[in-house]
């Protein structure tokens, strides 16, 4: 089969969806399939897929988006792929897959799932992104056309955003749920020792560490998290932050809650699976988010999970047995007891072992037999991809 996947940028170290798309090439590949990634920039890509790229020059996002959907047409009306399966709103294609929510619930909704200044600022954003709002026009163009794409909804918690905003078809909006490497995230790998890996984060053998791995704090809910650990008067449980963006707001939060030696701020990586070797818990209490990658992974490595019911990733676990599915990021109380429940090494080890029972469901074994049957419900409709570009 000739797939063509569609995303922005195709690389992995941008985490979400261009980790899941290069992944997804990468699996569809090593079992036989023609893949090209078609994107304006690439990061590291698997062996065996092809690359094509979109170019986007521009002085502004707006212009550089549409210039990259210029291309991607181009490039449509040259390819003959079997499939082309997008990750973000283009003029054409078989399979819409947006992992971030829909474009238009973002410049819609997107302040209501923060709040004070921060909602402010998110309505005066939506004003001022003019590539968002392009975002949404071209996916109001694309769901309201003709013959829409199939439509994925990576959990119950987007569906429901999809059902309030498009009227499509019952059989246009499929659910597969998200997907991890579960040989890269294994806690048996040999490479992965933990021991060491915890020495090198000056974490003493009965520390209980909790990981925290995000590219947007705010919104991923680390003061929360913060503030949950102070709460908690324990000095064994500490927190570990993995991510790229600046910390000095947080490490001045942490300071003001005298929890400074609690937490460590670790910075980006390329290795996500060493600070989950490394870790006993994962904590994510997200205001927003479609289906997280990184908390399916964490589950693949045995962490329990702290969540919120605002993280369709929670809907593959139940609450108390993998972990803590708790109202909201500011269910502050919630927060406190989850983190509390960790200091009980049994029951910890009994969610383990919990968590490494979801792995074969999280395989992409499983993912690509459901993907497969989405792509022959495409395939066997006129296929909007191959209609030429206007």
């Amino acid at each position: 089969m000739r797939i063509g996947l569609v995303i922005l940028h195709a690389d992995p170290q941008r985490g979400g969806a261009e980790r899941y798309t290069v992944d997804l090439a990468g699996a569809l590949a090593a079992e036989g399939d023609d893949v090209s990634l078609i994107a304006s920039s690439f990061g590291e890509v698997p062996a065996g897929v092809k690359t094509l790229v979109a170019a986007s020059p521009g002085w502004t996002r707006s212009g550089r988006y549409l210039r990259f959907l210029g291309s991607v047409d181009q490039i449509l009306d040259r390819e003959r792929f079997d499939v082309v399966h997008a990750a973000l709103p283009v003029r054409r294609c078989d399979v819409y897959h947006p992992h971030a929510g829909l474009a238009l619930d973002a410049v819609r909704q997107g302040h209501q799932k923060r709040t004070g200044w921060a909602r402010w600022w998110s309505r005066i954003g939506n004003r001022l992104n003019g590539r968002r709002q392009l975002f949404a026009n071209v996916e109001q163009k694309l769901l309201g056309s003709v013959q829409p794409p199939i439509v994925i909804s990576l959990s119950d918690y987007v569906g429901a955003g999809i059902a309030g905003t498009y009227r499509l078809p019952a059989n246009q909006v499929v659910k597969l749920f998200n997907a991890v490497d579960i040989k890269r995230f294994d806690p048996e790998r040999i490479d992965l020792s933990r021991e060491p890996i915890r020495a090198s984060l000056n974490l003493a053998s009965d520390d209980v560490a909790v990981l925290m791995i995000a590219q947007d704090f705010e919104r991923k809910g680390l003061p929360e998290a913060l503030r949950a650990f102070a709460s908690v008067a324990a000095s064994r449980l500490k927190l570990i932050v993995v991510g790229k963006q600046p910390v000095a707001p947080y490490e001045k939060l942490a300071e003001e809650l005298k929890i400074s030696d609690r937490v460590i701020f670790a910075g980006p990586t390329k290795e996500p699976e060493r600070f989950y070797a490394s870790a006993d818990a994962f904590m994510l209490p997200t205001r927003h988010d479609p289906c997280s990658l990184v908390v399916l992974e964490a589950l693949a490595m045995g962490l329990p999970v702290i969540s919120t019911r605002f993280n369709g990733a929670c809907e593959i676990m139940t609450d108390g047995e993998h972990g803590a599915i708790v109202a909201s990021a500011d269910d502050h109380a919630g927060l406190v007891t989850a983190l509390a429940g960790l200091l009980d090494d049994q029951h910890r080890t009994e969610q383990h072992e919990a968590c490494l029972g979801l792995r074969q469901l999280l395989s992409h074994t499983h993912h690509l037999r459901q993907l497969r049957d989405i792509y022959s419900q495409a395939m066997s409709r006129s296929l909007p991809s191959r209609r030429r570009a206007a």
